[in-house]
């Protein structure tokens, strides 16, 4: 006998009807606490993603770390210099060789892509030209909740643009530069449109920006379909965490941290414009190499491209009575010298009496020692720079590998930073400062700058889950009404209102999903019973928001704690045959239909599937909320 009406949800339609409440989330869905038991060892009933088909041997794995300031392309196969993974390290704009490339791109006054890359940023400026950068930082989670969350101090991007078209352009820029070379480097033997295609992005991003991101990548050409019937082509496109990645890079430098089976190490992904921390423990011998998520994984705001930003402001504060300096030239070119030459290399308190001279692009107003200004230079001394520039980021650093610690009961072996920022001299000496006594290896890699683009090839090239398990970074959770209970009449009342059956309803009450800190296995689907009402045959459409919670508590009520709205589900029920054959027999009250929602959680992804009698019937609509 189906449920009775009763159990209808609030959104969009009033004629769906939700599950029978589950009040505790079985283990695979809540965290778990105990440090006896290791992520590998979780059981539930779910559902995984068949591995490749041996086929698959030979396919080429292409991976983009799109990033803030710099981004970089690594490429591998089975069949290429065995196995060994490779670089684009020749670029547009010069002869030397770089491992990374600007990300930065020059318009002229129609919005069209002048230069990319070196040549857009090395371009002198042109009437009627924009340069842009730092355009990721836009599908930050807050920026894409609230525009006004949007960092002041982030250039304004060009008329009639929007962030997702300045990513798209530059990713197209990037991507037929990259087949020009593997192909040039490799021969024809490259099948480029059927490799895998892997693009890292930030911890923090939430599954909307990483699905804007995937729509980037889609329509930048990053994947496409390479014959007739290649239905799945877009799934050869993978979005993961850059720590994720790292974490694949380092934990085989084996030379490195000397980590063993079962120890776990800390990943600070530190670079241009975020830094992302997760904690992983290796599972099994290292020579089939497996990792585990540990805990929730983290990130901020607080790259090196913040330090940047702060000079800025500091150049501005003392050059305050001397306008001649303030123009976008004049403080670019501060910003530039103090980029390319101090800002690595400062080492903290032991540069304080040291003063570093930059020299200033205008000519005019070239002296004024009370401000620092000596002859055409600006004069800074390094206290000051330490407590103005460097402190505050490197303090949010800190702070965020603490409480990322305090999410471990156990202990942490090693901790190893990479990523750009992972090359400052004072961060490393302040990380070895405060942890070093209780963490026994801290180490930068010699590659540190490329270990998250080259940790997304070699995660593409295992064709398997180096990362058996994740942690679910946040809560996802459904608004319903449910029968009230006494707890409901005693702490909501006036959420209680009875239906046309005469039953008391509790509106505003959460259904969790999935609880922030879950231990998820890659591939594991997380499957719950819905049930539809429809007035007709055409009534077939069942559509519910889905929402998400950084609260580390569990909440009974929508009032309890903020809670936003991440997506729409949309399912097509039409051509389920239960709904079939309800739908052929007419029935003037209506009928109801049982089925089953999935929710594939991967380390940046999520996915919706819609299951009948056990099995993946369709994959679930996911429409994701302003």
């Amino acid at each position: 006998m189906p449920p009775p009406a009763a159990y209808a949800p609030p959104g969009p339609s009033n004629s769906t009807a939700f599950f029978t409440p589950l009040f505790h989330p079985d283990p695979i869905h809540a965290p778990l606490r105990s440090n006896s038991v290791t992520p590998s060892t979780s059981t539930a009933v779910t559902s995984a993603r068949i591995n490749p088909a041996p086929s698959d041997e030979g396919k080429m794995s292409i991976s983009i770390d799109f990033g803030t300031t710099f981004s970089g392309i690594a490429y591998a196969s089975s069949r290429i210099a065995s196995g060994k993974i490779q670089q684009i390290l020749h670029w547009p704009g010069s002869f030397e060789t770089f491992r990374k490339v600007p990300t930065c791109l020059l318009y002229d006054e129609h919005g069209q892509v002048l230069a990319w890359g070196l040549e857009a940023k090395n371009a002198s400026s042109m009437p009627g030209t924009t340069r842009c950068e730092w355009f990721k930082l836009f599908l930050e989670p807050r920026a894409l909740r609230d525009e006004s969350a949007i960092d002041p101090r982030l250039p304004q991007l060009p008329p009639g643009k929007v962030a997702m078209d300045l990513i798209i352009d530059f990713l197209s820029c990037l991507w037929e530069y990259a087949k020009e070379q593997i192909t040039r480097d490799i021969g024809a033997v490259a099948d480029l449109n059927s490799a895998d295609v892997l693009v890292t992005c930030p911890a923090a991003w939430d599954a909307k920006g990483c699905d804007m991101m995937r729509e980037a990548a889609i329509a930048a050409g990053l994947v496409q379909s390479a014959h007739a019937g290649d239905g799945n082509w877009r799934d050869r496109l993978r979005i993961i965490t850059e720590p994720e990645a790292a974490a694949v890079h380092c934990a085989r430098l084996t030379d490195l941290h000397k980590l063993k089976p079962n120890q776990n190490f800390m990943i600070c992904d530190a670079g241009g414009g975020t830094v992302d921390l997760a904690v992983y423990k290796i599972i099994g011998q290292m020579s089939n190499l497996e990792i585990a998520e540990m805990c929730a994984r983290s990130g901020a705001n607080c790259g090196s491209l913040f330090l940047d930003l702060r000079f800025r402001e500091l150049v501005k504060t003392l050059l305050a009575d001397h306008p001649a300096h303030l123009d976008a030239a004049s403080l670019a070119y501060f910003m530039h010298s103090f980029s390319q030459t101090d800002k690595l290399a400062f080492r903290g308190e032991r540069d304080d009496d040291t003063y570093f001279n930059f020299t200033c692009f205008n000519v005019q107003d070239p002296h004024d020692s009370s401000v620092g200004l000596i002859n055409g230079e600006l004069a800074i001394p390094g206290n000051l720079i330490r407590r103005e520039v460097f402190d505050p980021v490197v303090n949010q650093v800190l702070e965020m590998i603490e409480e990322q610690s305090k999410k471990v009961e156990q202990r942490i072996d090693a901790l190893l930073l990479v990523g750009g920022f992972a090359g400052s001299e004072y961060l490393i000496r302040r990380v070895e400062a405060q942890f070093s006594g209780r963490i026994k290896v801290i180490a930068r890699p010699s590659d540190a700058d490329t270990a998250t683009v080259r940790g997304a090839a070699l995660y593409g090239l295992s064709r398997k889950s180096i990362v058996s398990t994740v942690i679910a970074p946040r809560s996802y959770i459904m608004k319903v009404k449910l029968p009230a209970e006494p707890e409901d009449w005693a702490r909501r009342p006036a959420y209680i209102k009875e239906n046309n059956a005469n039953v008391p309803i509790c509106d505003n009450r959460l259904q969790y999903l999935v609880m922030k800190g879950a231990i998820l296995r890659k591939g594991q689907i997380l499957r719950t019973k819905f049930c539809k009402f429809s007035q007709n045959g055409q009534d077939c459409i069942f559509v519910a928001v889905l929402y998400t919670s950084d609260s580390d508590k569990m909440m009974r009520y929508t009032d309890e704690g903020e809670t936003m709205e991440l997506c729409r589900w949309t399912v097509d029920l039409s051509s389920l045959p239960t709904f079939m054959q309800n739908a052929s027999i007419p029935q003037p009250n209506g009928f109801f239909t049982e089925f089953e929602l999935g929710l594939e959680i991967d380390s940046a992804e999520v996915r919706g599937v819609l299951f009948y009698e056990g099995q993946e019937w369709s994959r679930v609509v996911f429409d994701f909320l302003n």
